[in-house]
């Protein structure tokens, strides 16, 4: 609509600059200056006049002083020509020319006819590409019929749960009588929820694959106008169109834009969106039955979605698709490496196991961002190298090569990284050691990265009090060589990261040998909990000097037991940081070597 307002603009101000000159059709040129004709009779007895142009009865006068001006004959006068040879006068005589009726009348309307056709075209750019107001209540959903969707069960990995859940669906939308049968309804609405990334759209797809019917796609924005009404007409005319070719599957995507709790926006029961959501709740489950009409739908802000949108007979399954697991990940890399072509020393295992927590987004983009960097460095294949490289590139940033680090910053950088090092190895029960830089990557001047056996979803006392220890390793090195005072502030966030798991194995999971298994709530703000100001504590002064106590108890633990083993290991420490200036990054043999006090290639 913006870019018609602008063409409306620039056609009507070329209009108004046709009408000003057509309104000046006979303005001329010289914009000579009227002179009467007895004044011009004086001069030329006078001799002042060079040259006349005569045509008609107007008459341009050059004078000898070369000035101009027009002046007209009032009356035919015989003895002009006359005076004129006298007096030496050079004459030119021109036609008469009148324009013809028909010129006068299309100059005098063609800024009118030209506005008509602007016009005209306007309107048309207007109601062209299905936006004219007659079909604003018109849905925008996009339709997919039986054969156009061809992605299957068998691209999907990751959520075999989920995948189970809508085969269902399949099922039913291909056998609906055997379900009958036996008197089964099969769920009107299926919400799918889940972060970002995990494949909630991909599985709606999968399933209008299989069950080979109608897909009608829509984002619940889409529903949203600013205009009230437009919306709920949009949800009409959808469930109008699902019905005429049922069986079908209608997706909503990020449902959570028209569906969000009533009576939260500023409009009250007026509001635009409310009225869309009440228009939606009623064709999923009202008078009208929507049979063979399943309403699929994805969000990850269930917590935010109406309560009346979510009770049994409307969205009465949830499917819950989550971060994929170690053979999960392994099993999407398989599926967007089908065609790369791949260096013999690539292993999806390794790959899968290091990137706990990517969604099946975030795979994808590191098999891409991997093919890109072999390309880069005009490879034929790639390699375990480059999705190394592309996975610190997602996660750290880019390598910040370019950077200027002095040989002190740099040794700095190699105490820091060899101490959490040497503490993770020696410690109990940690991950195993994958690989450390001092590379800077991001923010970060160093990246010490252990790489995980399994994905953990529940961690012991001895593991989080062995990641404490870690985590000061690298303070306590530089502390080691160089002293209190030389400690640099490359610390920040291992600090930060140590207390909040001290803190939480105080306050939430039961490691107080005094306070015992108690959890303190504390909304995740400790401003809640430890503000002493306010009215309503949520602890006593004592629990609060205990907790305190505890904290501080669980660091000074581990501070103590990762500096005795950094001073027990200061030889390990020194080979380390040798290496690490000599190579800048050290992978897991080389690492095993320096701590087995074996000399590295």
């Amino acid at each position: 609509m913006t870019d018609l307002i602008k063409n409306f603009i620039i056609w009507l101000f070329i209009s108004l600059i046709l009408m000003f000159l057509f309104q000046n059709f006979n303005f001329n040129l010289y914009n000579n200056e009227k002179v009467d004709y007895s004044t011009f009779m004086y001069e030329l007895n006078q001799d002042q006049i060079k040259e006349v142009n005569i045509n008609g009865r107007e008459i341009s006068v050059t004078r000898k002083d070369r000035n101009h001006y027009i002046t007209y004959i009032p009356i035919y006068d015989s003895k002009l020509l006359n005076i004129l040879l006298d007096k030496n006068v050079k004459i030119v005589g021109e036609p008469t020319q009148e324009n013809s009726i028909f010129t006068t009348i299309f100059i005098s309307w063609f800024p009118m006819i030209l506005l008509i056709i602007v016009w005209i075209f306007f309107i048309k750019q207007i109601n062209s590409g299905n936006k004219n107001i007659f079909s604003f209540g018109k849905n925008k959903a996009k339709i997919f019929l039986e054969n156009e969707i061809k992605t299957t069960f068998n691209d999907i990995e990751g959520c075999d749960e989920a995948k189970e859940e809508v085969r269902e669906i399949v099922e039913f939308l291909k056998e609906p009588l055997f379900f009958k049968k036996l008197g089964g309804k099969i769920p009107k609405g299926i919400l799918m929820i889940g972060p970002p990334g995990t494949g909630k759209t991909l599985l709606a797809r999968a399933v209008a694959g299989e069950s080979k019917v109608p897909f009608f796609n829509i984002s619940g924005s889409d529903f949203v106008e600013m205009f009230v009404g437009v919306g709920a007409s949009r949800v009409r005319d959808m469930f109008d169109q699902a019905k005429k070719i049922s069986p079908c599957i209608i997706f909503i995507d990020e449902i959570d834009a028209v569906g969000r709790q009533r009576g939260s926006g500023l409009g009250g029961g007026h509001d635009e969106r409310e009225q869309t959501l009440n228009q939606i709740l009623v064709e999923m489950d009202g008078f009208n039955k929507n049979e063979n009409v399943i309403i699929i739908a994805a969000t990850n802000r269930p917590d935010v979605l109406d309560k009346a949108l979510l009770r049994p007979g409307r969205f009465d399954r949830r499917i819950f698709v989550g971060l994929p697991d170690i053979s999960g990940r392994e099993k999407i890399l398989k599926i967007h490496m089908k065609n790369v072509p791949l260096d013999l020393d690539v292993n999806c295992n390794t790959i899968a196991r290091s990137t706990s927590g990517f969604s099946g987004a975030d795979l994808a983009n590191l098999v891409n961002e991997a093919s890109l960097i072999a390309a880069k460095n005009k490879k034929s294949m790639v390699s375990m190298e480059d999705f190394e490289f592309a996975k610190d590139k997602l996660i750290l940033g880019s390598e910040r090569k370019s950077m200027i680090i002095s040989d002190i910053q740099k040794e700095f950088t190699a105490y820091h990284e060899s101490g959490h090092v040497i503490v993770g190895m020696i410690v109990p029960n940690y991950d195993p050691i994958h690989k450390v830089t001092i590379i800077p990557h991001g923010q970060a001047l160093g990246i010490t990265s252990f790489l995980p056996k399994e994905d953990l979803l529940s961690i012991d006392k001895e593991k989080l009090e062995s990641k404490i220890s870690t985590l000061y390793g690298g303070r306590l090195a530089e502390e080691i060589i160089y002293g209190k005072n030389k400690i640099s502030t490359g610390s920040q966030n291992d600090i930060k990261v140590a207390t909040d798991i001290a803190r939480n194995m105080v306050i939430k999971w039961g490691y107080s040998d005094i306070l015992g298994p108690l959890y303190i709530e504390d909304n995740d703000n400790n401003d809640i909990l430890f503000n002493k100001n306010m009215k309503n504590k949520l602890i006593s002064e004592e629990t609060h000097k205990i907790i305190d106590k505890e904290i501080k108890k669980i660091i000074d633990k581990n501070y103590n037991r990762a500096k005795s083993i950094l001073i027990n290991n200061i030889d390990i420490l020194h080979k380390m940081k040798e290496a690490l200036i000599k190579h800048e990054t050290l992978n897991s043999i080389q690492i095993n070597d320096l701590m087995n006090r074996k000399k590295i290639i």
